[in-house]
């Protein structure tokens, strides 16, 4: 009898279906794992594979350029003559602020005019008293144009654009240059000299004013302006990025003309009239040249600085 009480015991154990305390983990166990993950995303499925690959090379390929640097503050222009000039120079403009009951003589029709002509620039009225709490009581003459804050490029585009385009990059730095003017001109040499554009420091330095804007002749619109938070930085930067950097300097060990690396991938840097390069702009530069001056002048500003040197530069590329 025992032996048959264990055989039925046995018989018992390997029923199928549900036992007491399982748990109900058959019953989940059927009620799926939800719905199939896409084929990329299958370990061992040709096309993860295909989507591992493609993520690697994405990782290792360089970086594209960071588009949209710091933007520059809004600037009013104030006065008839320099309203007018600026239009006139292609200044980029969102508003023209006209005085209620201006005296409308020639210079007021011509600046109307063509603001008019450019066809995106609000034409406001407003009264003499809110034209004096705009410009802090300035001598406005009825005209105030406001331009818009200078998109400036990140200091990496510059060299990256050149690169993209297959051309070695040719770059001008400016160190401790606080003339809008000089800053102008320079754009216009780099334009004129077939340059990728120009750097300024974020501090204490020239930035894209209107004053710039009409120094440059209308070249602003096409040459980007870069603006770094160190410079130092940033040319080493250009530096790890297989460029040379060339900065000007009276005492500088070499002569124009016997520098071999123009016709390369380039950063020139060109300092103040005065103090000339900062001292650890100069320690970062691979080279320091001089620009000979037989007549006997002590330093040449830095617009035409710049420019003899991107003239000697253009000339060896031919």
């Amino acid at each position: 009898m025992a032996g048959n009480s264990q055989r039925r015991n046995r018989r018992t154990s390997n029923k199928k279906g549900m036992q007491v305390g399982s748990g109900g983990q058959r019953r989940r166990g059927l009620e799926g794992k939800g719905p199939t993950p896409p084929a990329s995303a299958r370990k061992g499925h040709v096309k993860n594979r295909i989507a591992n690959a493609q993520a690697k090379q994405a990782a290792h390929r360089r970086p594209a350029p960071r588009r949209g640097g710091a933007k520059g503050t809004s600037e009013l222009v104030v006065g008839r003559n320099p309203v007018f000039e600026a239009l006139r120079d292609g200044v980029p403009a969102t508003t023209l602020y006209v005085q209620q009951f201006i005296e409308n003589d020639e210079r007021v029709r011509e600046a109307l005019q063509l603001a008019a002509d450019r066809g995106n620039i609000n034409l406001m009225e407003a009264p003499r008293p809110e034209l004096d709490r705009m410009t802090n009581g300035l001598n406005h003459q009825g005209m105030v144009l406001q331009v818009p804050p200078y998109e400036y490029a990140h200091p990496e585009d510059l060299a990256a654009a050149a690169f993209d385009d297959g051309e070695d990059p040719l770059i001008v730095a400016l160190d401790g240059v606080t003339d809008p003017r000089n800053l102008g001109a320079v754009v216009r040499s780099v334009a004129a000299f077939g340059g990728h554009g120009v750097v300024v420091p974020e501090r204490r330095a020239a930035g894209m004013t209107a004053g710039a804007w009409k120094t440059s002749a209308g070249t602003a619109a096409r040459t980007p302006v870069a603006r770094a938070t160190n410079l130092t930085r940033a040319l080493e930067g250009y530096q790890k990025a297989g460029m040379t950097v060339v900065g000007l300097a009276a005492d500088g060990e070499m002569e124009l003309q016997d520098l071999e690396v123009l016709d390369g991938p380039v950063v020139i840097v060109v300092g103040s009239e005065g103090k000339g390069l900062s001292r650890l702009v100069g320690e970062t530069c691979d080279v320091r040249v001089r620009i000979p001056m037989p007549g006997g002048a002590e330093s040449l500003n830095a617009g035409v600085a710049a420019g003899v040197v991107l003239w000697e530069a253009a000339r060896r590329r031919g």
